[in-house]
């Protein structure tokens, strides 16, 4: 019995070190695990990679770690680029870049759908004349945008985004609580005038008051992006996650 529970702890042991040998899926498509990246630069690469996945349905992911261990470095990406379904599902246009410091190592792998207009000769091309001779200066950041930069331009115009998230609207809420909030002044200010003014239910200092917080509260809903005649300020969200893209080998690795 007590062997049986040694093997099974070790299997459990070894199982474990497996599962965290692969980053778990993020929501972003830039993911540095290593701290190399600063938060600005990590935030450009972000901006640029999820504009070109709204507008292609493309998917570029990068993960960077210290090490891969024993792995084959293509092996790797590969893995992680199925375990994270970079890419749509049906397009299977996906992209991942593993860079891994520790190694000197780094690998782009394409989906099924990249193939033709990512093939091997292109990536291998993108990495030796694109990516590693910032590398080799210890400029990753300069390397990871040139080189996506690269892909970018390969890769458009391959498809488009059938399916658009929507943008999302902003200010929509302060809005209509302004107009409520002019309501109920309104409503006081004629209750007050009606009670004191022999009829009258409006006086014209009323008017004037209701008229001048109206324009007030206006102003300032405006002013902070609501709007209230016209619609809002709109803007689109970041990163909608992966679309459970798969991989078939197609891809290119290098060392600098």
């Amino acid at each position: 019995m007590r062997r049986i529970i040694l093997v099974l702890f070790l299997t459990l042991i070894y199982t474990c070190g497996i599962a965290q040998d692969f980053p778990a899926k993020p929501n972003t498509l830039v993911n540095d695990y290593t701290g190399t990246l600063s938060a600005t630069q990590k935030q450009q690469l972000e901006d640029k990679l999820v504009a070109f996945d709204d507008s292609t349905s493309t998917q570029v992911a990068i993960a960077i770690v210290k090490s891969i261990g024993e792995y084959d470095i293509n092996d790797y990406a590969l893995e992680l680029g199925r375990k994270w379904g970079v890419g749509g599902a049906k397009k299977n246009n996906g992209v991942m870049i593993v860079v891994s410091l520790g190694d000197r190592k780094i690998s782009m792998q394409t989906g099924y759908g990249l193939e033709g207009a990512l093939p091997d000769i292109i990536t291998k091309r993108i990495i030796d004349n694109e990516i590693k001779p910032y590398f080799k200066d210890g400029d990753y950041y300069g390397g990871l945008d040139a080189g996506t930069t690269a892909i970018i331009k390969y890769a458009k115009g391959e498809y488009k985004n059938d399916n658009p998230r929507a943008a999302s609207k902003k200010g929509g809420g302060s809005g209509v609580l302004i107009l409520v909030i002019i309501i109920v002044i309104i409503i006081i200010i004629i209750k007050k005038g009606g009670g004191g003014n022999g009829g009258q239910v409006f006086g014209s200092r009323g008017v004037g008051n209701a008229l001048f917080l109206g324009m007030l509260l206006g102003n300032s809903g405006r002013s902070s992006g609501s709007g209230w005649g016209g619609g809002g300020s709109s803007s689109g969200g970041g990163f909608g996650g992966f679309g459970g893209g798969s991989f078939g080998g197609g891809g290119s690795s290098g060392d600098w």
